[in-house]
């Protein structure tokens, strides 16, 4: 120990002697002198809202000014479109610009202890089409014509809407008023609408027609609709106008192909029935209806006997209140080919001695939930569940997709999760979910599963099973784990306010405003 001390100070001493000789005696530095500032770093720009780009950077404490400048479809920036002076507590700015535009954008630092500018960091953005058209309010799209709506007083000449290459010419009382409205459409038909000044694109808007009260049996709420659906011949569509019809709670039992809808999307008649499906129900769709278990009724849509089924639509109708399942195919050999569920929102359904849904017995061989909300949906049970034992086990291939959904509190059990699949031959889907405020294990606890489901663009808040690496399945995709801020989960409203997820397009896409 004395002579690794002895050493150690000899070392030391030569050290000091060589450094004195050598004449190091200059000064440490302390501040870099530089003549002008440092370009901002980390600049980002974002197109938000078509035409409104969002610029962000790293703050330099010592800046309180910063130039932003603006070229259209230049690079060089040779004609500078817009400058903008920016303090660093207004980030993240937002300059709204013309669309159909890509922007060369930089931006300096100005000094504020006499230094010359910074030199530019520089970044780019494309706008898209300006959307100067507002969202239609109840009542405005019918059947067989469409009221539109802008920004009152702005520049616009023309409608053009497709399909059918329709042309309306906007008079000037209706750009002053920016409202119109377009007759002979055809009902149940998705339209494009594109707003023009001129050749120029200021608006646009995707809308779909209602339902042309002339294809189907008118229904009033003081009809016997139990009645009318049993009456009713194979293919027939009831349309249902809006109104209270729960003073009938039961069952339908059908033997057929039918479609019982609502006359108008933004105000659904309330049913309280729910239905069975036997042999020649071969095609049955539920659209636009507010359908209501009263907790009473068990499932909203199950099978009673053996058969082969095309198809069940399910589409823009609020289900709530149910004791079971949502759709329930146990009995051996009731072979459904597809299963769609898009546009809906579903809440508490209870899975008291079933899952959410539930083909064990039967087959589905193609499931589709897509732009829906579920709350509450299965909370102590399995969310799709698909068992080995039906018929087509073994000869076909099932498959699952799931996106575009707002998942809040399903599942919601250590021991319980979204796919419980057991198919033999089994694809899977699940994307752009956000799955929110649930215990579940996560998507499959154990083999029968596609073993590589494709994941992509799903974000995980308290739900940490759908990314946990202990699990047979898990996600380990682009996800996120963020908080979506919704406004009010507890009173039904899942709208968004995380930007980073209106950005990504997550969820029920009802919830992005």
């Amino acid at each position: 120990m004395k002579t690794k001390y002895i050493a150690k100070g000899l070392f030391t001493l030569l050290l000091t002697i060589i450094v004195t000789s050598c004449g190091y005696n200059e000064d440490v530095i302390e501040e870099l002198s530089i003549s002008r500032e440092f370009a901002p770093v980390s600049l980002e720009a974002r197109v938000r809202n078509q035409t409104v780009v969002e610029l962000n950077w790293t703050v330099n404490q010592d800046i309180n000014l910063y130039i932003v400048e603006f070229s259209a479809d230049d690079p060089n920036f040779t004609t500078i479109f817009e400058t903008v002076e920016v303090s660093p507590d207004e980030l993240p700015v937002q300059v709204q610009l013309e669309g159909l535009t890509e922007y060369s954008i930089r931006v300096k630092a100005v000094s504020s202890d006499g230094l010359a500018d910074s030199t530019w960091a520089v970044t780019s953005a494309t706008t898209l089409s300006e959307q100067l058209m507002l969202p239609s309010l109840p009542g405005d799209i019918g059947f067989d014509e469409a009221t539109f709506r802008w920004q009152a007083g702005v520049n616009v000449t023309q409608l053009v809407i497709q399909p059918g290459d329709i042309v309306y010419n906007i008079t000037a009382p209706e750009k002053a008023a920016g409202v119109a409205t377009v007759s002979g459409l055809t009902g149940e038909t998705v339209y494009s609408a594109i707003l023009l000044n001129n050749a120029k694109p200021r608006g646009s808007l995707d809308f779909t027609t209602e339902v042309d009260p002339s294809t189907g049996t008118l229904v009033n709420s003081t009809a016997d609709l139990l009645q009318m659906i049993a009456n009713a011949a194979p293919g027939d569509v009831l349309i249902l106008e809006p109104g209270d019809y729960t003073s009938q709670v039961g069952t339908a039992a059908l033997d057929k192909s039918i479609t019982v809808r609502g006359l108008l999307s933004y105000d659904k008649p309330l049913i309280g029935i729910n239905f069975e499906l036997n042999d020649g129900s071969s095609d049955f769709s539920l659209i636009n209806l507010d359908i209501d278990g009263g907790l009473s009724l068990n499932d909203v849509v199950s099978y009673g006997s053996a058969g082969n089924y095309n198809s069940i639509l399910i589409s823009g109708c609020n289900i709530h209140d149910f004791n079971r399942t949502f759709v329930q195919g146990s009995v051996t050999d009731a072979i459904l080919q597809t299963l769609t569920v898009d546009n809906c929102i579903v809440t508490n359904i209870l899975t008291n001695g079933g899952d959410f849904i539930d083909f064990r017995g039967g087959d589905a061989l193609n499931v589709n939930v897509t732009n829906s909300t579920f709350n509450n949906c299965a909370p102590g049970r399995d969310f799709i569940r698909m068992d080995a034992s039906g018929t087509s086990n073994g000869n076909s291939t099932a498959n699952i997709l799931l996106e575009s959904c707002t998942l809040y509190a399903c599942s919601d059990s250590g021991s319980r999760r979204i796919f419980y699949v057991r198919f033999e031959t089994n694809e899977v889907i699940a994307r752009n979910l956000i799955i929110a405020e649930t215990d579940s294990e996560g998507y499959a606890d154990r083999s029968g599963i596609d073993e590589t489901p494709e994941f992509s663009n799903n974000n995980y808040f308290n739900a940490p099973g759908f990314f946990d690496t202990s699990q047979y399945i898990f996600d380990a995709s682009n996800y996120t784990e963020l908080d979506p801020g919704f406004a009010d989960p507890l009173m039904g409203d899942f709208t968004v306010t995380n930007q980073t997820l209106l950005d990504n397009a997550v969820g029920d896409p009802r919830w992005r405003p």
